[in-house]
């Protein structure tokens, strides 16, 4: 399949929206309710503020969050999902139950694996 092809591929677009390392955490973190920059960052302690900053205004540009700025001293700004992504939490969800099913499945094979070799 040629580049080309890949750009009108279904699962590659929706993973050029929502892909990577962050984005998936940040919707996650998002799903009860909105969240300052610095919850955020909290909430996600591994993440760079550049990087967190920028993940973030890439859902806002692909319209899976909306930004609200409120006028106040000192600034105030929250993040929340928006319709287009609330219908990824199912999906994000059975991920995440895909995902522990991997990892109980890789504990067992290094449990098996360990047994194996006296340890």
């Amino acid at each position: 399949m040629n580049e080309k092809n890949h750009q009108n591929c279904p699962l590659t677009q929706a993973l050029s929206v929502v892909g990577g390392k962050w984005k998936p955490v940040i919707i996650s973190h998002l799903r009860k309710s909105p969240k300052r920059f610095g919850q955020l960052h909290a909430l996600i302690p591994n993440i760079s503020r550049k990087v967190l900053t920028s993940q973030l205004q890439e859902l806002v540009r692909d319209e899976l969050l909306t930004r609200h700025s409120y006028a106040e001293t000192p600034p105030r700004v929250e993040y929340r999902l928006t319709v287009k992504s609330k219908e990824l939490v199912p999906i994000f969800q059975s991920m995440s139950e895909w995902g522990m099913y991997l990892v109980e499945n890789n504990m067992q094979k290094d449990l098996g694996d360990e047994s194996k070799n006296g340890i």
